[in-house]
């Protein structure tokens, strides 16, 4: 059987291990990375959110994303019975990025990973991890190629962010119950030919169907949109027959957006996902860590799926730099930690989104301005800005706010 030894083997190509990749590569690290499928592949997860920005262009990954021609994200609406709520991410608390990108996961990620393969770093595609044996902190994994080879990695690190295939959190039985409802997804693409011109065909929305179930609009550049619904699995199992037939019967539910996309065809057979939260025992152990959702994963109403899998990507690659420097790191304050307190503030507003609260706040006909600009930060995905209050005081501020409202409202009435 062949061998090879690396410094770092990554599991997964996707944005979590490109960017890990790159960073690592950059800073004369050798490394490996190894996907089980080929790309392009199918991907959810098609709405980013600025603070990722950052750490693309700190992994060197920008440039290439740049001149992909994506369609920009300024801001999101939420829609709820006709009632708009606009956020602009250039009108919010702070510093940071004030736009981003929607775009077809497949292209992109793709994109990402021919950068890291075109920087030098080597990735075997359709190479799945079938044995990891560790020894310490070192560690021999076994991968098994698509033509049945099969090969002993040793490494003095692994890097998990294999995404949903967590394979890390499966050989080590790592699994955990999830931290928010139990929710389900179908979605799809379409050849948006009834777009409307101008902003309103271009930025994403989320239509409000019922207090725990939307709707997801997100265009893409090239003249397709991404369409789904997100909700409780009792309600998704309402719907009878296929997943075409489930759709159709899910988009008469959009009062906003049935009309545009009545009798469309889909590009392709709806994605049924369910229970998509995730959430694990431990992040990391001795030779190991797990980044993006090989860790956990909440729900995709805010977008964070992306900016979470890179911010943790970028922290894992500086701090095993660092273990190989023999600089001494300690795994739970810098990187568990410091991860959970930006995932904890997410983790509330998905809450309070459930709860109604926040959908309170948001779609208030006459909002708070530094209310509006705090939340909007939140919602770039700048969740460990401390200066923001609806990131110190996340535990009971939405609530707060939301009671305030219905004082307000009940002293109208």
């Amino acid at each position: 059987m062949k061998k090879e030894n690396v410094d770092v083997l990554v599991i997964g190509a996707g944005p979590s291990g490109s960017v890990t990749a790159a960073y690592l590569n950059k800073h004369g690290i050798n490394v490996k990375v190894v996907e089980k499928t080929k790309f392009p592949r199918f991907q959810i997860g098609e709405s980013l959110i600025p603070r990722c920005m950052d750490n693309f262009k700190e992994a060197g990954l920008l440039e290439c994303l740049m001149q992909q021609g994506y369609q920009k994200k300024k801001g999101a609406r939420f829609i709820k019975n006709n009632v708009h709520g606009n956020f602009d991410f250039s009108k919010k608390h702070g510093d940071g990025w004030d736009w981003t990108w929607q775009v077809p996961r497949a292209h992109f990620d793709k994109t990402l990973i021919d950068e890291v393969i075109r920087q030098g770093v080597s990735v075997n595609f359709e190479t799945e991890v079938t044995k990891v044996v560790f020894n310490g902190s070192n560690s021999v994994t076994t991968v098994r190629q698509a033509n049945g080879t099969e090969q002993e990695i040793y490494a003095k690190f692994i890097i998990d962010s294999s995404g949903f295939g967590r394979v890390i959190a499966r050989q080590l039985g790592l699994e955990a119950p999830p931290k928010i409802a139990k929710h389900g997804s179908i979605f799809t693409h379409v050849k948006d030919i009834r777009r409307p011109q101008g902003n309103e065909g271009t930025r994403i929305t989320f239509e409000i169907i019922e207090t725990n179930v939307w709707f997801w609009y997100i265009p893409f550049s090239d003249g397709t949109t991404s369409i789904g619904f997100v909700g409780p699995m009792q309600w998704i199992h309402q719907f009878k027959g296929n997943h075409t037939e489930v759709l159709q019967q899910m988009m008469k539910t959009s009062p906003y957006y049935n009309t545009q996309f009545e009798d469309l065809p889909y590009l392709f057979e709806p994605h049924k996902v369910e229970n998509i939260s995730k959430n694990v025992t431990k992040i990391y152990g001795d030779g190991f860590v797990l980044t993006g959702n090989s860790a956990e994963f909440l729900d995709p109403v805010f977008s964070s799926g992306v900016s979470f899998a890179t911010e943790s990507g970028l922290l894992a690659a500086k701090l095993v730099i660092k273990q190989l420097h023999n600089e001494e790191v300690d795994w739970q304050s810098d990187f568990v930690d410091y991860m959970k307190e930006g995932v904890h503030v997410f983790a509330t507003y998905v809450k309070e989104w459930y709860t109604g609260n926040l959908q309170k706040i948001m779609l208030h006909d006459k909002p708070n301005k530094v209310f509006k600009e705090q939340i909007c930060a939140v919602l770039a995905g700048y969740v460990w800005d401390k200066t923001n209050p609806f990131v110190r005081k996340h535990k009971h501020i939405i609530r707060n706010v939301a009671k305030m409202i219905e004082m307000e409202e009940n002293m109208l009435k």
